[in-house]
């Protein structure tokens, strides 16, 4: 990756999990031109500097999640070999204390600026439910149908739940 890449191409390394945007360690480690164990070994060696909320290592089930989102190799096929850290907004800008080079830091602006555009996504979404919350409440029952479908337009999508256990094929 070059150090060209925009705050808008930035956010597609970011990730929603535990409800949290994060970014990936080997992302990070990409982006600023390190080996994904040197980036992980510096922040073992400033631990501290690092609290859950700033950086956190994935479930199993949360990276094989992941795993078959995007495109990340099985460990022992030249891929990880463990379960990933991710970081949050926080936790790279932590990250940009303890790697100091130009890259990083010009990596790190550019994160930050694609955190603040996810943030204002977010925010352009509520506010868009609150205006159709007060035209609903201003126009007659004749718009309901608009609104319940602008409302599940803005919904976030359901998670598809996998039934677990045995299921036994009926044949009747």
């Amino acid at each position: 990756m070059s150090t060209e890449l925009t705050p808008t191409q930035i956010r597609s390394l970011i990730y929603n999990i535990r409800g949290k945007a994060v970014m990936l360690d080997s992302d990070l480690a990409e982006l600023y031109r390190v080996d994904t164990y040197r980036l992980n070994e510096a922040v073992k060696r400033n631990r501290k500097r690092f609290p859950e909320n700033f950086m956190f290592q994935l479930t199993e089930q949360e990276f094989n999640s992941l795993r078959s989102q995007i495109a990340i190799s099985k460990p022992g096929r030249g891929g990880r070999r463990y379960i990933p850290f991710v970081f949050t907004e926080q936790g790279v800008a932590m990250l940009s204390g303890i790697l100091n080079s130009d890259i990083a830091i010009e990596m790190n602006i550019n994160i930050m600026r694609a955190f603040v555009q996810i943030r204002r996504l977010g925010l352009t979404v509520v506010e868009m439910k609150r205006k159709i919350d007060t035209l609903e409440q201003k126009y007659d029952y004749q718009f309901k149908i608009v609104f319940d479908s602008l409302r599940s337009i803005l919904a976030p999508e359901p998670k598809n739940k996998r039934q677990i256990g045995f299921i036994q094929n009926r044949k009747n």
